[in-house]
C-alpha cells in the first residue's frame, strides 16, 4: 500500500469515475484499475462494486476512501512540518527594538552562519521580549538585559539621538536640548523605528508625529521642510552633508541608549552573541 493507490482511491470516491480520475491524475484507467486490485488484495477486502462498463466504492470501499484522505491529509502536513522545521532550524530569526543595531548585526551574523539564512524583524521592546519568550526569535535586541535568568545577554552598542533642524530654526544653535522642550512641536518621523517611537510618544505627549513608511520619501520630505526631525549618531555620517541641516544632541538619557543582544541561556545559538 502506498501513498499513491490512496490518492486514487480518494480520487475515485470525489469524481466517481475512473475516467475522470485518470484525467485528474495523468494516468490511464487500466492503470487505476490495477492498481485498485493490488490495494484490495493488500487490505483483504473486496472495495467496489463492479459490472461490465461500470465501477463504484461499495460501503467497506467508501470507509476506505475516508481513511485514505485521512492519511493523505495527514502524510500533507507532515510534508509541511517538516520543510517548516527544517527551514526554522536554518534560520537565526532576531528581533530587534531598532533599526540601527540591525545594520550592524546582520552582516556580522551573516557571515559566521554562511549555512543558513538570517531574518529580522523591527518591533517594541515588549513585543521583542515576548517573541524571544515564545521562541519566534533566536536572538533579541533589547535596550536593557532581561533580569531573567533564563536569558543570556551582552553590550553590543550604543546609540544617540540627535534633533534635526534646518539652520534657521531657533533650537539649531543649542549644544543640547531635553524632550520636555520640544513636547508639543510637530516631528517628522520614520516608519518601523521600534522603541524610538514609544520614546517619541511618551516624553512628548502634545506634539503630533508625522510618521513616513518610505524611507526615500521620508529623506526628501526633511530636506525640503522646515520641520523637526530625528537622527541618531548611527546614521548621521550617511545624512549629515545631504540635508542641510543642523544636529542637537537629545540630552536625555533614554536618547543615549545601550543596546543588548539577549538569547535564552543553554540554546546552542548563545555562543554567536559572545562573538559578534
Amino acid at each position: 500500500m502506498n501513498l499513491y493507490q490512496l490518492e486514487q482511491l480518494a480520487a475515485i470516491e470525489e469524481s466517481k469515475t475512473l475516467s475522470a480520475v485518470a484525467e485528474r491524475l495523468n494516468t490511464s484507467q487500466p492503470a487505476i484499475s490495477k492498481s485498485m486490485k493490488k490495494l484490495e488484495e493488500e487490505l483483504g477486502v473486496t472495495l467496489f462494486t463492479r459490472t461490465k462498463n461500470h465501477i463504484e466504492l461499495n460501503e467497506t470501499g467508501l470507509v476506505a476512501a475516508k481513511y485514505a484522505g485521512n492519511v493523505l491529509d495527514a502524510a500533507a502536513a507532515m510534508k509541511t512540518g517538516v520543510a517548516e522545521f527544517e527551514r526554522k532550524r536554518r534560520t537565526i530569526a532576531v528581533g530587534s527594538c531598532a533599526p540601527a543595531p540591525l545594520w550592524k548585526l546582520l552582516p556580522a551574523l551573516a557571515g559566521k552562519y554562511a549555512e543558513g539564512t538570517v531574518s529580522s524583524d523591527i518591533r517594541s521592546s515588549e513585543e521583542v521580549l515576548r517573541g524571544l519568550a515564545e521562541d519566534r526569535y533566536q536572538i533579541a535586541v533589547l535596550p536593557y538585559p532581561p533580569e531573567d535568568e533564563a536569558y543570556h545577554s551582552r553590550p553590543f552598542m550604543k546609540e544617540q539621538l540627535y534633533l534635526s533642524v534646518p539652520p534657521a530654526h531657533p533650537l539649531s544653535t543649542r549644544e543640547g536640548v531635553f524632550f520636555k522642550e520640544l513636547n508639543g512641536e510637530t516631528f517628522l518621523l520614520m516608519a518601523n523605528i521600534g522603541f524610538w517611537l514609544d520614546l517619541c510618544k511618551e516624553k512628548m505627549p502634545d506634539s503630533r508625529l508625522i510618521i513616513n513608511e518610505n524611507r526615500t520619501d521620508h529623506r526628501e520630505l526633511v530636506k525640503a521642510s522646515a520641520l523637526p526631525a530625528f537622527v541618531s549618531d548611527q546614521g548621521l555620517e550617511r545624512d549629515r552633508d545631504s540635508l542641510n541641516r543642523v544636529f542637537v544632541k537629545i540630552l536625555d538619557p533614554e536618547a543615549n541608549p545601550e543596546f543588548y543582544l539577549v538569547a535564552k541561556q543553554g540554546r546552542i545559538l548563545t555562543f554567536l552573541l559572545n562573538g559578534l
